[in-house]
């Protein structure tokens, strides 16, 4: 019941511009710091357009026959050397804390090993010992025979493909985007990441969770975001790294529900997908 009648919130929409609504405060505070980014380039651009447009009609060879002999100016000098570090101050003062929220790690009250392999992503709970794959919903490990015999046919959207969308509780719009699994998180706790790659580098990214850490080949690396409380739905990502032929068909689909629906999905994915041992588990057979 956690993967049903969840609204659809982080999503690419055709033909807006910017950025996703965020969902946690990274992105959040991300998209605030690119804000104030883009008012001070654009108020430098207009002042950098505004003095040369200033230099061609005030120093043109018409206006101004006789050229200047000076060579320098030692207050302007000084002013275009210190006004561009206060800048660079006053930019690092907001996007070193930004920076600093991202990477310092919390303990997470979730954990989940995330693998990328080609074309598809793998995931582990490691404290709940269980893990599953998620392909696109068309990759062939998602059809069915009777969905070829209904004129399905691989990665391609046509109305056969539409209703194996509506058989997972997606529609046409989320052709490319969904998959066959989700991972299911609870909003209002810590998520600790961790990624790594099997094959090539990959790249795991939710736009409205402000995160993305490439997967590379035998490194682990971990990112963690907080979905805000209120904020629950499905959100989409995808594959941020050119990894191959079947880039393109490497979605990534998070389902963010209250703790009591994530508490009732752990009980039924124990058991779904006991059969898939976590790396953790399946050290500790070798072992023995």
């Amino acid at each position: 019941m956690a993967q049903e009648n969840l609204e659809i919130k982080g999503h690419p929409i055709d033909g807006l511009m910017g950025f996703q609504p965020p969902a946690t405060s990274i992105a959040t505070d991300t998209q605030a710091l690119d804000q104030l980014v883009l008012i001070i380039i654009t108020a430098i651009c207009v002042f950098v357009f505004g003095l040369i447009g200033w230099v061609v009609l005030r120093h043109n060879q018409r206006v101004n026959p006789e050229p200047g002999t000076f060579t320098h100016n030692t207050f302007v000098e000084i002013a275009w050397t210190l006004v561009p570090v206060l800048i660079l101050v006053v930019i690092g003062s907001f996007s070193l804390p930004v920076l600093f929220s991202q990477q310092v790690i919390p303990d997470g009250d979730v954990h989940i090993k995330v693998t990328g392999n080609q074309w598809y992503w793998s995931y582990e709970y490691p404290d709940e010992g269980f893990g599953f794959d998620s392909y696109l919903i068309g990759h062939p490990a998602t059809l069915e025979d009777s969905d070829y015999e209904a004129g399905a046919r691989d990665y391609v959207l046509n109305d056969a493909m539409a209703a194996v969308l509506e058989r997972h509780g997606y529609s046409r719009d989320e052709f490319l985007l969904a998959t066959d699994t989700a991972v299911v998180i609870p909003t209002g706790k810590d998520i600790v990441m961790t990624v790594t790659g099997s094959d090539v580098i990959h790249s795991w990214t939710i736009p409205a969770f402000g995160v993305k850490q490439d997967a590379v080949p035998g490194r682990l690396a971990q990112l963690w975001f907080n979905v805000d409380e209120g904020k629950e739905g499905i959100y989409f990502g995808q594959c941020s790294e050119l990894c191959g032929k079947d880039h393109a068909y490497m979605p990534i689909t998070v389902k963010a529900v209250t703790q009591a629906e994530y508490d009732a999905w752990l009980a039924g994915a124990r058991e779904e997908f006991a059969s898939i041992a976590p790396d953790a588990q399946v050290l500790q057979l070798a072992e023995k």
